[in-house]
C-alpha cells in the first residue's frame, strides 16, 4: 500500500528543499515537466518520449503532477477520448530550475569522463 505524502502546508516552514522534493522529486517528475516546457502533449507522447517508464507509473505521476497544480489535465468530448497535458503557471516557473538541472547534468557527465579518462591513463602508465 502507498504512503501519502505529507502535505506541504503542513511540512516545516524551514525546510523548503524539502517541500521541492516532495513536489517534483522522483525519477520521472523532472523529465515529465521537461517535455512539457516545449508544449501541450498526448499521454502517449509522454509515453514515446519516456519509453523505459511504465503506464501505471507515468498515470500515477501526472495524477500527482495535477494534485500539486504543476500539469493541467485538458479532456475533449470525442471518441475515442483525447486528453492533453500541459502545464500550468507553476509549472512554467521550473523552466530555469529545470534548465540549470540540464547544464549541470551536462557538466557532470563531462566531468565524469574525463575523471574515467585520467584514471584510466592513470592505469596504463603504472
Amino acid at each position: 500500500m502507498r504512503r501519502e505524502r505529507e502535505r506541504v502546508d503542513m511540512m516545516a516552514e524551514w525546510c523548503n528543499t524539502e517541500v521541492m522534493l516532495s513536489v517534483v522529486g522522483g525519477k520521472w517528475k523532472l523529465l515529465i515537466i521537461r517535455y512539457l516546457l516545449l508544449g501541450t502533449h498526448r499521454f502517449g507522447e509522454l509515453k514515446q518520449a519516456m519509453s523505459t517508464i511504465t503506464q501505471r507509473m507515468l498515470t500515477r505521476q501526472l495524477r500527482e503532477l495535477e494534485n500539486d497544480d504543476l500539469v493541467s489535465r485538458t479532456v475533449y468530448p470525442e471518441v475515442p477520448p483525447r486528453v492533453e497535458y500541459a502545464l500550468t503557471e507553476a509549472g512554467e516557473s521550473l523552466r530555469g530550475i529545470i534548465g540549470e538541472l540540464d547544464a549541470w547534468g551536462s557538466w557532470y557527465r563531462q566531468h565524469q569522463k574525463a575523471r574515467v579518462r585520467d584514471d584510466d591513463q592513470a592505469a596504463t602508465e603504472t
